[in-house]
């Protein structure tokens, strides 16, 4: 049985990845601060170990012997990230610095890495490569960015996947933080209030991938075997307007309204994937669509009381 460590195990993503992998028959070792995550969303048949991961010492404090680090903690938005630069560095780039040196030091295979489309910013009308030159517009981005380049300094000694995820959304995702996750808020606002506040264009454009793809995307990327420092965007590769993700969530309940107010600061104007990569390397060549990924998250939510 594979030991693996596996951080964020409290929140929406993590926890979702560390299930996968526990009903596969690996060990388990899950960390998280839960400043953000809830413990409920810890799987139960895990390892679980409480800790601020930007804390020096938590090194005496991880087990050895875990074959793969798959780091998913952090703070992760790029609103909030203009409130606190500081501790979003801690969460996102001090914490992904101990790690390495955690995974040095206990001869880990690798470490996989949950980076962001946010580390682009502003990008041109076309599907976005790995390639393509980095310039955040956010701290949260700029923390990411920096992230990845300490992955790639330490490559030769512990071998990194940094996996660019793009807008992910579904059942699980907290509906309570409405300053982080396009699709969970717009959700949450259309079940509670009957109305979404939008803020900046209808025009803009995002790459929307459901959970379930997600989650498949980190089991297969586990089983890659590299030498070189790899950057993977986690898509679909689909251009979507904020209008059409506004039409797929009234299809649910045709009395919601919705209004434009305002903007969010570090926003891009749109973005979304060249997604050659994770299906050439992780073999993910089918997605959920929207139209179903809205309805089963909607579906979900409205059971959910918050």
């Amino acid at each position: 049985m594979k030991k693996i460590l596996i951080t964020g195990v409290a929140g929406f993503i993590g926890s979702r990845v560390a299930k996968k992998f526990a009903d596969a028959g690996f060990h388990i070792v899950g960390v998280d601060d839960l400043s953000t995550g809830l413990k409920k969303n810890i799987p139960a048949n895990i390892e679980f170990i409480q800790l601020d991961l930007s804390d020096k010492n938590m090194i005496t404090r991880l087990p050895s012997q875990c074959e793969k680090i798959l780091h998913l903690a952090g703070q992760s938005s790029g609103e909030i990230s203009f409130d606190d630069p500081v501790l979003d560095l801690e969460k996102n780039t001090i914490s992904t610095l101990n790690l390495i040196k955690y995974g040095i030091q206990n001869k880990a295979a690798g470490i996989i890495y949950a980076s962001s489309m946010s580390v682009y910013g502003a990008a041109e009308d076309k599907a976005t490569e790995e390639s393509e030159r980095c310039s955040p517009l956010s701290c949260y981005g700029v923390g990411k960015l920096a992230s990845e380049e300490y992955l790639k300094i330490y490559n030769s000694q512990l071998p990194a996947i940094a996996m660019r995820m793009f807008n992910v959304y579904g059942p699980g995702q907290d509906l309570h933080n409405l300053r982080q996750g396009m699709v969970s808020v717009f959700i949450a606002q259309a079940i509670k209030n009957k109305k979404i506040e939008i803020k900046g264009s209808l025009d803009r454009f995002r790459d929307f991938i459901y959970i379930d793809d997600v989650v498949n995307s980190w089991f297969s990327a586990v089983q890659v075997s590299q030498a070189e420092f790899l950057k993977i965007n986690i898509g679909t590769g689909l251009k979507t307007t904020l209008h059409t993700l506004i039409q797929h969530i009234i299809k649910q309940d045709l009395s919601i309204e919705f209004f434009v107010k305002g903007s969010t600061p570090g926003d891009q104007s749109g973005i979304y994937a060249n997604n050659d990569l994770m299906k050439n390397i992780l073999k993910i060549d089918k997605t959920v669509t929207l139209e179903t990924g809205v309805q089963k998250f909607y579906n979900w939510a409205k059971m959910e009381k918050f």
